[in-house]
């Protein structure tokens, strides 16, 4: 009865299929190296015995970077554009508004000027400030740039998307500096003009979604999914390389134990998603919700030893993942709180349930995320095992017919929003999807 537990943990499935997708390089969402990532893990879900492995094309805005800097005084600060960054030009007086909350912006002059702000909050804030809600207080805010000034030591710019879904391409040229450099600038330059250069390549492109089942042909579907993507300037290991590893390893474990399962496991690994969750958007679109039992979405797991388990205010699915926990003796770490800003989320925003599974790393913010230093190195083998055996178990569960969740109305994930103080900031950003916007 355990031997899967036993296999499971010896298996080298999900760790080679990770090695795979970092040694491609850029898979940056629309590239070529995503689209080859895509097969690999279609392959690979294949390989596992799931069945109808394929890849789902869907169009896409695509942007492809080039060089780009900061000059000041006499000097050129190295600096990386923001994904979707407009190309072009523009000088101003640089001001740095520290961590960039929203009562920062409400008291400044920015009409013209060049806004840094730093890619963290401060303990004692009540909430995280997404990169993107720092953006566009700036954009509304009259700023001529955006300039994202890593938080994390060793001379890493950090990257991260800019744009909406109907606007894909933001309204101001958009970058990010290392910790070192954004210090320079702030002590040599502020309040002193300097120029910020964007160049960016934008055209038109596609991308694509992975799909395969496993277990019986039900009207209800567990989806367990990953995205495939991601930033240019690194391998993507942690993000999120690693995630879909984990679909992968848990293919593997759950056609051993096909026999058990009640509902269809439907692993979905979404492309875009760094660019505003753009393949998740596009199944979520073209499917039924009600079909949907839940969503296991790997983004950040096996970062740290410990999972944690954002479950959006769904009760019965942190009851469901502190009962694995148990019934193993592995601790995790569940979150009631609504989390809008991965893969599960375009389902959930509608009250269909699901998780956003992450690990816990120590680190404040997103760490080695979105730099130059998510690189295999940074993980082990171990974790990604031992999570597989406790996500192995926990998707068998939510496929049994005795697990029931209830799907919430979109007017309770609202309300959620709301007592959670990330209402506004997703106003802002142009992600509020109910009507009273």
């Amino acid at each position: 009865m355990t031997r899967w537990i036993g296999e499971t943990f010896t298996s080298d499935a999900g760790w080679t299929h990770l090695e795979s997708l970092v040694d491609l390089g850029n898979r940056m969402a629309g590239s070529e190296g995503e689209k080859q990532g895509a097969k690999l893990t279609r392959d690979a879900l294949a390989d596992a015995g799931a069945r109808d492995a394929r890849v789902e094309e869907f169009e896409l805005q695509g942007w492809t970077r080039g060089d780009s800097e900061i000059r000041a005084g006499d000097t050129v600060q190295e600096a990386i554009a923001l994904p979707r960054s407009p190309d072009g030009e523009v000088s101003g007086e640089l001001v740095d508004l520290g961590y960039g909350l929203p009562e920062d912006f409400a008291d400044a002059d920015l009409d013209g000027k060049v806004v840094m702000v730093a890619t963290n909050v401060p303990d004692y804030y009540d909430r995280f400030v997404h990169r993107r809600e720092k953006y566009y207080h700036a954009v509304e805010n009259g700023a001529a740039a955006f300039v994202f000034k890593n938080h994390v030591e060793g001379r890493l710019p950090p990257t991260g998307s800019v744009g909406t879904a109907e606007d894909p391409i933001g309204d101001i040229p958009a970058l990010g500096v290392s910790k070192e450099v954004g210090a320079r600038l702030s002590r040599r330059w502020e309040d002193e003009s300097v120029d910020v250069a964007v160049d960016a390549d934008i055209h038109d492109a596609t991308s694509q979604n992975v799909h395969a089942e496993l277990g019986p042909d039900t009207d209800e579907e567990v989806l367990v999914t990953s995205h495939v993507d991601a930033h240019d300037i690194a391998e993507g290991a942690m993000d999120n390389g690693a995630g879909t590893a984990m679909v992968v390893e848990l293919a593997n474990a759950l056609a051993a134990r096909e026999d058990e399962l009640d509902a269809t496991v439907h692993f979905v690994a979404y492309g875009a998603e760094e660019v505003g969750l753009v393949g998740s958007g596009y199944d979520a679109a073209n499917r039924d919700f009600d079909s949907v039992k839940a969503i296991v979405n790997n983004d950040g797991v096996a970062r740290g030893r410990t999972l944690s388990f954002f479950t959006n205010g769904f009760d019965a699915l942190g009851a469901a993942a502190e009962s694995v926990a148990d019934d193993f003796g592995h601790p995790v770490a569940t979150i009631p709180e609504v989390a809008p800003h991965s893969d599960h989320w375009p389902y959930v925003q509608w009250g269909v349930p699901g998780y956003h599974v992450m690990s816990e790393t120590g680190d404040e913010g997103r760490g080695w995320g979105h730099t130059h230093a998510d690189t295999l190195d940074k993980l082990e083998v171990r974790d990604l095992r031992e999570q597989a055996v406790l996500l192995t178990e926990l998707t068998v569960r939510l496929a049994d017919d005795e697990f029931e969740v209830a799907r919430e109305s979109p007017d309770v994930i609202a309300d959620a929003l709301e007592a959670e103080d990330k209402a506004e900031g997703m106003k802002i950003i142009g992600d509020w999807p109910y009507d009273d916007a």
